[in-house]
């Protein structure tokens, strides 16, 4: 039995972070969730949450006494730019007692993540999951509106993780030994098409979805109409059009770190099945 620690959450309210929250209270440890405005926070019960910016770093003096353990993002403030105050984190950390880290990479090299990489004083792991399983919820309002799905590269190959397996690969690491200085690459159970994707939804929603494929020209206008970013939208078109091997092949981290294997997109669908139903 893992004795009971006390972990300081950063991104806690973000799609990975509440997972790492969940995950770390299922599993009977104390957790500090740390917010730029705890108001608009909306955790669970039992969950104490502490105000503080990664971007001013010694705004977590007090939210890191008593921590064992830190959850980090590489991104941060209100415009989610690259964290540049890694070491002065992690410098506090240590000076707190933090024994273990872990960092969720943010797709490329980040300061942050370098500082961790670079740290000796701690027990770090690097957390590089592939597509999450929750982008499908992009596709909502096209389905519930039309009964749609308009996507280019219908074919390409991915092997999306279900977030609550992010968190459990996290609270794993931030609690048990033998973990340090481990890159681990996290991945669902199974490699699917978009179309296949779309089939598991209808069959979760109960209903008939279509899968219209998009010319890359399409998908670039469509993804203008959005405001994205030019940046974001070469981003997508490459991801897309020639997605990386790591993002396509089933990795077994998921079982390895927890003992039990990852979770399946058919129960993230039945899980979000009613996000993709007709509403009244």
């Amino acid at each position: 039995m893992t004795q009971t620690q006390k972990i300081l959450v950063a991104g806690a309210t973000g799609t990975v972070g509440r997972q790492v929250v969940a995950e770390l209270l299922a599993r009977g440890h104390e957790v500090r969730a740390l917010t730029r405005d705890a108001a608009k926070a909306d955790l669970p019960a039992g969950v104490e949450i502490a105000e503080g910016d990664l971007t001013a770093p010694d705004s977590l003096v007090p939210a890191l006494e008593g921590i064992t353990g830190l959850h980090l993002i590489t991104f941060g403030g209100a415009a989610f730019a690259p964290l540049e105050t890694g070491p002065r984190v992690l410098d506090l950390a240590h000076a707190a007692g933090v024994r273990r880290i872990t960092v969720l990479h943010g797709g490329g090299p980040t300061p942050l993540e370098d500082a961790v990489r670079a740290d000796d004083r701690v027990s770090w792991t690097v957390l590089m999951p592939v597509e999450f399983m929750a982008n499908a919820l992009e596709w909502a309002d096209g389905i519930v509106a039309a009964g749609e799905v308009r996507e280019p590269f219908v074919d390409r190959l991915s092997a999306m993780v279900h977030e609550a397996d992010i968190g459990a690969v996290a609270a794993v690491a931030l609690t048990e030994e033998g973990h340090g200085g481990q890159e681990y690459v996290i991945t669902g159970p199974e490699v699917l098409t978009v179309g296949d994707k779309v089939k598991t939804i209808a069959a979760a929603a109960g209903r008939e979805i279509t899968l219209v494929e998009l010319t890359e020209e399409e998908a670039v206008a469509k993804w203008r109409a959005a405001y994205l970013p030019e940046d974001v939208i070469g981003f997508l078109l490459e991801v897309y059009g020639n997605t990386p091997e790591a993002g396509r092949t089933v990795a077994g981290t998921v079982e390895k770190v927890t003992g039990r294997p990852a979770r399946t997109f058919a129960q993230w669908a039945a899980e979000h099945a009613d996000v993709f139903r007709e509403r009244s």
